[in-house]
C-alpha cells in the first residue's frame, strides 16, 4: 500500500512555500558529491563515508528498491540503531520517491505490528537485534540493516530511474506513540523537511562543521539536525547508543561543532566529574528539544560548555516553533523563547476561543512546517487542528502556556498532566521546579492520582542525589512550606530512576498507573 499523493501536490500541500527554492535533500547530497567528493559525510564507530561514496550508496539503494517493484508513494520501514547503512537506506528511499517509516525498536511486538500495518510498508529493513525481538509475527519482506544480505544491493555504479521529487510528496511517517492504543502516523512532506533545512540556514552548518547525534534516527528530534547538517555539506557523527563519557570522547576527537541532545542527556553529561577535562572549544551551537529543559540546567550548560545553546519548542506534527537562544537571553531560561521566524503562535481556551495577551491557555501554532495529517486517521487529524476566524490552519499542541511581557512563551504543562485538586488547577511543572531547588533532589516528576477527598492529589517521584539521605518527611515539609496551601504534595516516593522514552520524555502515565496499581493511598 502506498501513501496517497495529490494530483497537484505543490498546489494542494498546505505547507509548500512557493517563495522558497525547493531542492530535495537527496539532490543536495548529489551536488556535494559533485563539488566536494572527498569531504566526509558520515562517521559511525570506525566507519566513515565521503560524499561521493554516500551518493553512490544512495543510488544503489534507490535502484535496488526500484528493481524490487517499489514505486513513488510506497513505504519503506526501517527499524534499528543508527548506522551508516540506516542513513543510506533512508536517503536512498527518498531519492526513489518512496516514503520512509522509521520505527522505534523499543516498542512491544504488538505495537510494532500495528505500526507496520498502519504504514502499509512494502518492505522492512531491520538490524539483528530487532529481527530477534520483534519480527517473529511479521508477514513482510525483511531486509538486513546490518548488510548481511549484501547480495540484495545492486553492484557499484547502479543508477536509479530519475524521480522528480515534488514538495508536497510525503517524506516520512513518524509514529508519535506505540505504547498504548492505536499508534498515530505523522505524515511529513518534503516541503516540511525543506522548511526545517531553511530554518537552519543561520545556525552555521556547512563544510568543516561536524554534528554529533546521539539520539535515534527514528526520532524527529534527531532528524531536524541530521538533514540540515547534510543539506549544507557538513559531517554527521552517529552514535548508536548514548553514553555520557563516550559522547565527550567523540566530541573531543572529532572537534564537534554542533549537536542535538535531549535534556536528560545534558543532565548526565554535566553531572560527570570529568566533564571539565574535555576540550569542547570547537562547539559552535548546541540544540535541545523534546522535553522540558530546567532553567538551572540551561544555566549550567551555558556556564561550563563553550558555544551557544538553542532550545526548540515544537511538535513532530509541526505548527509553530518557539526558539530560545539561551546564550543571548540568560534572563529568559525559564521560557522556551519567542515564536521563531514564520511561526504564528496563539493561545486558546477550552472552547477553542482565542485568548488575549497575558492569558493562560492551550498553545496552537502555524508555520511552513506542518504535518499533512495522521496517516489513515482523518478524525484524529481534525482533533489536532484549530482554525482561526479567517480559516487559517493551526496545530494544537496540548500544552498549556502563557506569553510574558516580552513575548517569550512560558510553558506550564501538558493539558492532560494538569492536576485538578479540590477545584484548583495545579501545574506539576511548578512543583517540580521548586523541588529541584532542594539539594537532595537530582530528578523529579509530579503526577496526579485519584483522591476521594480532592478528586486528584499530587504526589512526587524523586531520584535522590548521591551523598544525601534526607527522608520523605523532611523534603515534603521543606516543599510544602514554600508553595501555596492548595499546591501541597500529599506524598513523596523515592525511585532509582524515572521511566523515560528513548528521547528522554518522562513517562508519567507509567508512574501514575504503577502507583494506582499498588493500592497505596496518599498520606
Amino acid at each position: 500500500m502506498k501513501i496517497e499523493i495529490a494530483s497537484d501536490p505543490v498546489a494542494s500541500d498546505p505547507v509548500a512555500n512557493p517563495a522558497a527554492a525547493f531542492v530535495a535533500i537527496a539532490d543536495r547530497i548529489r551536488e556535494h558529491a559533485r563539488t566536494s567528493p572527498e569531504r566526509t559525510a558520515l562517521i559511525c564507530d570506525d566507519a566513515r563515508l565521503d560524499y561521493a561514496a554516500l551518493d553512490r550508496l544512495i543510488d544503489r539503494i534507490a535502484a535496488s528498491l526500484q528493481r524490487d517493484g517499489l514505486v513513488v508513494g510506497d513505504v519503506v520501514a526501517l527499524c534499528g540503531a543508527p548506522s551508516i547503512r540506516y542513513a543510506g537506506l533512508f536517503l536512498g528511499a527518498l531519492r526513489a520517491g518512496l516514503v520512509v517509516a522509521p520505527l522505534a525498536p523499543s516498542v512491544t511486538p504488538d505495537s510494532f505490528a500495528l505500526m507496520l500495518s498502519d504504514a502499509g510498508a512494502a518492505v522492512l529493513f531491520v538490524d539483528d537485534d530487532v529481527r530477534a525481538a520483534l519480527t517473529s509475527t511479521v508477514a513482510l519482506r525483511l531486509r538486513s540493516l546490518d548488510g548481511a544480505d549484501e547480495q540484495w544491493l545492486l553492484n557499484e555504479g547502479a543508477r536509479p530511474a530519475t524521480v522528480d521529487v515534488r514538495p508536497g510528496w510525503p517524506f516520512n511517517v513518524i509514529y508519535s506513540s506505540g505504547t498504548t492504543g492505536q499508534p498515530k502516523g505523522i505524515v511529513q512532506s518534503h516541503a516540511m523537511r525543506h522548511a526545517h533545512v531553511t530554518r537552519a540556514i543561520g545556525y552555521g552548518y556547512g563544510p568543516g562543521r561536524v554534528t554529533l547525534l546521539a539520539t535515534p534516527l527514528y526520532s524527529n528530534t534527531t532528524l531536524v539536525a541530521f538533514f540540515p547538517s547534510l543539506a549544507y555539506g557538513g559531517t554527521v557523527v552517529l552514535m548508536p547508543k548514548f553514553d555520557a563519557a563516550a559522547y565527550l570522547a567523540l566530541a573531543t576527537r572529532h572537534r564537534v561543532t554542533h549537536t542535538m541532545l535531549v535534556p536528560i542527556q545534558y543532565q548526565r553529561l554535566m553531572a560527570l566529574p570529568a566533564f571539565g577535562e574535555h576540550d569542547l572549544s570547537a562547539f559552535h551551537l548546541k540544540f535541545s528539544t523534546s522535553a522540558p529543559f530546567a532553567a538551572a540546567l540551561k544555566a549550567d550548560v551555558l556556564a561550563r560548555w563553550p558555544g551557544g545553546l538553542v532550545e526548540f519548542y515544537g511538535m513532530t506534527e509541526g505548527g509553530g516553533t518557539c526558539i530560545l537562544e539561551a546564550h543571548r537571553h540568560p534572563d529568559k531560561l525559564h521560557t522556551v523563547g519567542p515564536p521563531g521566524p514564520g511561526s504564528d503562535i496563539r493561545l486558546i481556551d477550552e472552547e477553542g476561543r482565542e485568548l488575549p495577551p497575558g492569558a493562560t491557555g492551550e498553545v496552537v501554532g502555524h508555520s511552513a512546517g506542518m504535518m499533512t495529517g495522521y496517516h489513515g486517521q482523518p478524525a484524529k487529524t481534525r482533533e489536532a487542528e484549530w482554525f482561526d476566524v479567517a480559516g487559517k490552519r493551526f496545530i494544537r499542541t496540548g500544552d498549556v502556556g502563557r506569553f510574558d511581557d516580552d513575548g517569550f512563551l512560558v510553558l506550564m504543562d501538558r493539558r492532560k498532566d494538569m492536576i485538578i485538586s479540590g477545584g484548583f488547577n495545579l501545574y506539576p511543572s511548578d512543583l517540580e521546579a521548586e523541588l529541584r531547588r532542594h539539594p537532595a533532589v537530582a530528578d523529579v516528576a509530579v503526577v496526579g492520582v485519584p483522591s476521594e477527598a480532592w478528586g486528584e492529589t499530587p504526589i512526587a517521584f524523586v531520584v535522590r542525589r548521591d551523598g544525601h539521605d534526607d527522608d520523605e518527611v523532611a523534603i515534603l515539609e521543606w516543599l510544602n512550606a514554600r508553595v501555596g496551601r492548595t499546591q501541597r504534595i500529599a506524598r513523596l516516593r523515592f525511585v532509582d530512576e524515572l521511566p523515560r522514552s528513548a528521547i528522554g520524555k518522562i513517562l508519567k502515565r507509567e508512574l501514575r498507573d504503577a502507583h494506582v496499581a499498588s493500592g497505596e493511598a496518599p498520606r
